[in-house]
């Protein structure tokens, strides 16, 4: 059986990734509309997107990794680097869809701190559903060294400490406490 190319399984789910990325800019956007329209049943349906679409990307993330540390290392990692990228400090951070929905998150951040109780069970689902993303980008990381000191970003700590900082900060931007 002939085994697929590292890239192609990275770049690939990546783009999945994105796309996913992409939907949940347009649920959540839809999803604030509803609420300033007080319309409960839509922002319901866009929570439950929006989850749906968080559990899409944590399987596009796992998938994206589904290949040895060795190829990571060898095939992977150097295509994220100089002269590869122009930035010393590449990171999915940089990726313009991603900013636009942390934009947002922090844009609707009271509304998820204001959560009315007919919507808390699919604010709940949501969350689960965020970290369910949080833990599969912390495994991919963590096979492919992310538990060690040296990441892409930084060179004094670790991605799974980033990633972790992440994580803490997210989740405060879309709980209700």
């Amino acid at each position: 059986m002939n085994k697929i190319n590292p890239q192609i399984i990275w770049k690939g789910f990546h783009w999945s990734f994105f796309i996913n990325v992409q939907g949940l800019i347009i649920s959540m956007l839809r999803f604030e509309q509803s609420m300033a329209r007080e319309d409960i049943e839509l922002a319901r349906i866009e929570l439950k997107t929006a989850a749906n679409l968080l559990l899409a990307s944590a399987a596009s993330m796992e998938l994206a990794g589904d290949f040895s540390r060795e190829e990571y290392e060898d095939y992977i990692r150097p295509t994220m680097m100089v002269p590869q990228v122009q930035s010393d400090d590449f990171s999915g951070l940089m990726f313009w869809d991603h900013s636009y929905l942390m934009m947002i998150w922090k844009k609707i951040q009271p509304k998820f701190k204001n959560m009315p109780l007919a919507l808390q069970a699919e604010q709940d689902e949501f969350i689960d559903a965020y970290m369910v993303l949080s833990k599969s980008h912390k495994k991919v990381c963590s096979k492919f060294g992310g538990n060690e000191i040296g990441s892409l970003r930084s060179s004094n700590t670790t991605a799974i400490q980033t990633l972790e900082k992440f994580e803490k900060h997210r989740k405060k931007l879309i709980a209700n406490c």
